[in-house]
């Protein structure tokens, strides 16, 4: 059992890290490059870029947290808020983008974030 749950967990870590690293370095430049072109203010730009490294943020204490629960499972009720932020951020992804955001369907961010919460809880089952 030890060694699927260690397996769910990295397999958890890996997706939420790997995320962090498209995310944060080329993803920033991409988004931010596009921000810098554009016509609004600076502190929305700020704001802007403040924004988007929160996610990354986010991406990397979720890959850091579940690598650490892997091979520490005492610690598995950490691994709860991992797994709420990820499923309610993929939800939002998933509803925005039926609404009038389609674009978000068909960025990573969803799956991105549910398949490290769907790996996450079944790694603590």
């Amino acid at each position: 059992m030890f060694i699927n749950e260690n397996l769910f967990l990295i397999g958890a870590a890996s997706i939420a890290f790997i995320g962090m690293l498209f995310h944060g370095v080329a993803g920033h430049k991409i988004y931010m490059g596009n921000v810098y072109k554009s016509e609004m203010e600076e502190l929305t730009k700020s704001l802007s870029l403040v924004s988007w490294h929160v996610f990354s943020i986010l991406l990397l204490i979720s890959a850091i947290t579940l690598f650490y629960i892997a091979y520490n499972p005492k610690f598995d009720i950490a691994a709860y808020p991992i797994i709420g932020v990820n499923l309610l951020g993929s939800l939002l992804f998933i509803f925005l983008g039926l609404g009038r955001h389609k674009a978000l369907l068909k960025m990573p961010g969803a799956y991105l974030m549910g398949s490290t919460a769907l790996l996450a809880w079944l790694g603590i089952q």
